[in-house]
């Protein structure tokens, strides 16, 4: 959530920053109000239960009739009292409930509009001209099938649609992107971290994955917990309730966790293969610093991820995300989307977001400084989403006879080996 006191020093900001993601400023309006309310019935409260404490010092001294009517105020301050603070509990419980729904305002300088007005802020690596070489790329599917790679059918008929099993040389492929990730994370100061995969409430609504993305989140009644659609969930409620020692600020921790998702909204899109599906496994980074160091450590996420997809040899972009396509906890977003030449466009592979301060306020984590005590900033960015990079290798690396050649910084994780090669 955002900082309370900006709704009355700063509320024309609020209202603009909901106008450039697209949405109603109403909604300002009513947390002005609803704050003012909760001050007032907290003030009233305060007053009333000021009076009722005096009252018991004049009780204790008054003597016959006096103290008689003294007592009867007591009792009418006694109920007073009582339905002040049900006023302010209850007021107190709406301002906060709507501050909830409050998406963390962006930046003044990322670029306006929604999902299509990203910005392409740069280039890297130029893609392979196949027909230059004499023949028309594979996709990935059957790229995966020749490899023994990727089974679709199976994973249908045990899980339903959008469900896979990685067999072979796939799943030492996933295994050795995991360990890669994991390497450079640890070269660049990281920690790393097997996070669970199943989360209570207060995780998911801390970190904003109940607002506008809570139909796209699977949750088990049974045992109120949900499943975690990126382990950024798990690492930002890991010191949620703590106060940080400021000296040991920025803390880096790079989770790998399974990730599920419903794909709500999704019907139609992406139906083959590997690209959109119900479950994958990532490696995440995650960071917790000083707010003041929040934007130059978001870039450099950024130069992680870019770095990562360079030493996969893969050629790819680098987006500024428009406002009105950020999730409900970024304040700015970067997008690297890589190359998929049956497609013959660029997809989304990684993102890195900067929330500032909102996630930490909801999961109440701040730190002890030489002024006090604050709040701290968090970051998130995808190292390696394995699907996603695993359609990327395959299709960029493929051969005409349907073999893939590994990348460099790959093989010391395959045994040293240079092509994945077909089964049959």
């Amino acid at each position: 959530m955002i900082d309370p006191k900006l709704l009355r020093t700063e509320p024309d900001r609020l209202r603009a920053a909901q106008e450039a993601r697209g949405e109603s400023s109403e909604l300002i309006d009513r947390l002005v109000e609803a704050d003012s309310a909760r001050r007032s019935a907290i003030a009233s409260f305060e007053s009333l239960r000021a009076e009722q404490k005096s009252f018991g010092k004049e009780v204790a001294r008054a003597k016959g009739d006096e103290k008689a009517a003294l007592i009867t105020r007591t009792r009418e301050l006694a109920a007073q009292v009582k339905a002040a603070d049900a006023a302010a509990t209850e007021a107190a419980t709406r301002f906060d409930e709507l501050l909830l729904t409050l998406p963390n305002p962006v930046f003044d300088d990322v670029p306006r509009g929604g999902e299509d007005d990203f910005v392409v802020v740069s280039e890297h690596g130029t893609p392979r001209d196949f027909a230059a070489e004499g023949f028309t790329p594979r996709d990935h599917l059957e790229l995966g099938e020749l490899l023994g790679a990727i089974d679709m059918p199976r994973g249908a008929k045990v899980s339903g649609a959008r469900f896979y099993f990685l067999t072979g040389q796939g799943a030492m492929l996933e295994l050795a992107l995991i360990n890669l990730a994991l390497a450079k994370a640890m070269e660049w100061g990281f920690t790393p971290i097997l996070p669970p995969a199943l989360v209570k409430p207060s995780a998911m609504e801390g970190t904003g994955f109940l607002g506008q993305a809570a139909q796209d989140v699977y949750h088990l009644p049974a045992d109120d917990l949900y499943l975690v659609g990126t382990s950024e969930v798990a690492l930002a409620a890991y010191h949620s309730d703590e106060i940080l020692d400021a000296a040991t600020l920025p803390r880096r921790y790079a989770g790998y966790s399974p990730c599920y998702r419903r794909e709500a909204g999704s019907y139609g899109k992406d139906t083959k293969g590997i690209f959109r599906v119900h479950w994958f496994d990532k490696v995440e980074m995650f960071v917790y610093c000083h707010p003041d160091e929040a934007d130059d450590l978001h870039r450099k996420l950024l130069e992680f991820e870019k770095e990562f997809i360079t030493a996969l040899e893969l050629p790819f972009q680098v987006l500024e995300v428009a406002s009105g396509d950020l999730g409900l906890s970024a304040a700015r977003k970067f997008d690297c989307y890589g190359w998929i030449p049956s497609q013959a466009k660029y997809r989304e592979i990684t993102s890195t977001s900067n929330c500032t301060t909102f996630q930490a306020r909801r999961l109440n984590i701040r730190m002890r400084t030489e002024a006090g005590i604050e709040s701290v900033a968090t970051l998130n960015g995808t190292l390696c989403a394995m699907t996603r990079m695993i359609i990327c290798l395959l299709e960029n690396h493929q051969q005409p006879d349907g073999s893939v050649r590994i990348p460099d910084a790959l093989r010391p994780y395959l045994g040293g080996r240079e092509f994945l090669t077909p089964v049959s």
